[in-house]
């Protein structure tokens, strides 16, 4: 970690040398555990840093020494461990991980875990509340599911989806230590979570693996048009497609087949045509000397700037600033005349 800063710098929850009060700490975070120093006459450095994103906690930890820890079981939430340098040994139930800069690893409920890591493993953690996947998971395949959510604990970081990841990650990351917009705008908020599991259960193996990836029959017309009508007067609201597939009763995959075939597009892909038209109305009647591209585009959903710059340019033909600027350009060439 040397010339490297450290995540979340301005949200620390902790810095000692004493083991108790770290347990204690670190326990209200996610659960009790048991800790202890891995060499006789190290001594304990840890810094825990932490951060609450929705539904989704963002969290850096360090002990500073080679340490065990053992939480048994997780109960109510996921934890996905990105290791910032060092190795860690991880037990997860019967299966064994060796995690480093390369390989993460995706923790579920009910299953015993136990943890070495060794000095200088410095970990980024999200805690995904066990309800709220669960919840995702119900609104992707739209029906209930009775076999519990576990993931495979092995999460390679640098496989295409394991790197897709880290991008969501460090948006999130990016977000909470700038004080970016985006944390105040809930449909932003709720697209960013909703990306974030999205891609968990469609990129980490898992026990609803096969369902999740099995093709279905496309949805009927009729679902489409409801859900077409959902889009054009809800676009303002934190909607997923998850979400207009719990409506209009039919899962997601069988609504973005539906789409495909009856509409020549994905639901995603019309709803960011929607938001991008007003997106565009929007800079058209804003003033430019009280708001910004970037506050209209987080307002509309779309969190990457440069992203949303390049896809208004292709809708539009010009940059969302020379829109924004337009209205006061044409009045002051207006004068002139």
């Amino acid at each position: 970690m040397t010339g490297v800063s450290v995540p979340l710098l301005h949200q620390l929850q902790l810095s000692s040398s004493d083991i108790e009060e770290t347990k204690a700490v670190v326990a209200q975070a996610f659960c009790p555990h048991a800790l202890s120093l891995e060499l006789p006459g190290s001594r304990l450095e840890a810094r825990y840093h932490a951060a609450q994103v929705g539904g989704i906690g963002l969290h850096y930890l360090d002990y500073g020494t080679a340490v065990r820890v053992a939480p048994g079981e997780l109960g109510d939430f996921f934890l996905v461990e990105i290791p910032l340098g060092g190795f860690s040994e991880v037990t997860a139930g019967k299966q064994s991980v060796i995690a480093d800069e390369g390989t993460g690893v995706v923790l579920s409920p009910n299953q015993s875990i136990e943890t070495r890591r060794s000095a200088g493993s410095p970990q980024l953690i999200l805690r995904i509340d066990r309800k709220s996947i669960e919840s995702h998971l119900y609104r992707i395949l739209n029906r209930q599911v009775n076999q519990p959510l576990h993931f495979s604990p092995r999460l390679p970081l640098d496989s295409p989806a394991g790197r897709s990841l880290l991008g969501l990650v460090t948006l999130l990351r990016c977000e909470v230590e700038n004080g970016g917009a985006l944390l105040a705008e809930p449909l932003a908020l709720a697209r960013l979570e909703e990306l974030l599991m999205t891609h968990l259960l469609l990129s980490q193996p898992n026990t609803h693996s096969e369902t999740l990836h099995s093709k279905e029959p496309a949805a009927a017309p009729v679902a489409v048009r409801l859900a077409l009508e959902i889009i054009e007067t809800r676009a303002a609201e934190p909607l997923t497609v998850a979400d207009i597939a719990a409506e209009v009763h039919v899962s997601v995959r069988v609504l973005q087949e539906g789409f495909r075939r009856h509409v020549g597009c994905s639901p995603t892909e019309h709803l960011r045509e929607i938001r991008l038209r007003r997106a565009h109305a929007a800079l058209v009647e804003a003033d430019a000397q009280t708001s910004t591209v970037a506050s209209v585009a987080v307002r509309w959903g779309f969190l990457h700037m440069g992203r949303f710059s390049v896809e208004y340019g292709r809708r539009f033909g010009e940059s969302p600033s020379l829109t924004l600027r337009r209205p006061a350009r044409e009045a002051a060439a207006g004068g002139w005349r």
